[in-house]
């Protein structure tokens, strides 16, 4: 018993390090791409406008509920201290550094990241990667590459526009609910956020896009068995990505808190 369960781990143990060695592989090979030439702008536009344009709505939608019941909860919260008219400074502060990133990367990481997994797993199945080998193309320039620079571009500008819709989310309960003046609520935010909480927040899904289409990539190429292998590999990656989010985002707002 005790046997099986120690080879257990070990096999397991091997299949992890392999893995994280083969998308370290794929991630170099992809940044890489970004400086090498031929240099396509066609694809890369393709890219960024499947991360952004098909995001926007959602991630839009999810930050302004988001904003919403913060503030709810926030002015729930404050009420027993007598300070819920600085709403706007607590809704503002946790958007900005943690809530807007986080959520919007997970949500992009789950529509575009099942995607990119889909589109790639696909193509591995059909053989169509194998055969644009055969070409003599490179399917990590083809693919891969222009994927990472859309994410690493797109994520950032998703994120800005869900704080913004988020606080604004936030104002509109403060407003309502407590008959707070449009214009102290907004003095409140700009007093609260500094430069530093924004390159905070942003600078993170910058790291967040990019593993959201190493990710994506990887398990796409790693697609077998036909199109329950594609199935397989969608689910994988939603999964993988929204557990190294919020494990990296640890990591990332302690360095960034080490920085400023």
């Amino acid at each position: 018993m005790l046997k099986n369960i120690l080879l257990s781990i070990d096999t397991a143990s091997k299949k992890f390090i392999l893995s994280l060695g083969q998308t370290t592989l794929l991630a170099i090979k992809g940044l890489k791409g970004i400086f090498i030439p031929p240099f396509s702008l066609r694809l890369i536009l393709r890219e960024i406008d499947n991360f952004g344009a098909g995001s926007l709505l959602l991630v839009d939608l999810i930050a302004l509920f988001t904003g919403m019941v913060m503030a709810l909860q926030t002015i729930y919260g404050l009420s027993w201290y007598g300070a819920e008219m600085y709403v706007g400074s607590v809704v503002s502060l946790s958007l900005v550094r943690e809530l807007g990133p986080v959520l919007t990367s997970i949500m992009v990481g789950a529509r575009v990241g099942s995607g990119i997994a889909a589109e790639i797993g696909s193509m591995q199945v059909t053989e169509q990667i194998d055969a644009m080998r055969a070409l003599g193309a490179s399917p990590i320039k083809k693919l891969v590459t222009p994927k990472i620079l859309a994410g690493m571009i797109t994520l950032p500008l998703l994120t800005i526009t869900a704080d913004i819709i988020g606080i604004f989310g936030g104002m509109l309960i403060a407003i309502f609910e407590l008959e707070i003046d449009r214009v102290f609520y907004l003095n409140s935010v700009l007093t609260t956020l500094k430069i530093s909480d924004l390159i905070s927040g942003t600078g993170k899904t910058v790291f967040f896009g990019f593993l959201i289409a190493v990710i994506g990539c990887y398990f796409g190429l790693r697609t077998s068995g036909g199109t329950k292998g594609v199935g397989h590999s969608t689910t994988m990656t939603v999964v993988t990505d929204s557990i190294l989010i919020l494990i990296s985002d640890f990591f990332l707002t302690k360095l960034f808190l080490i920085l400023f």
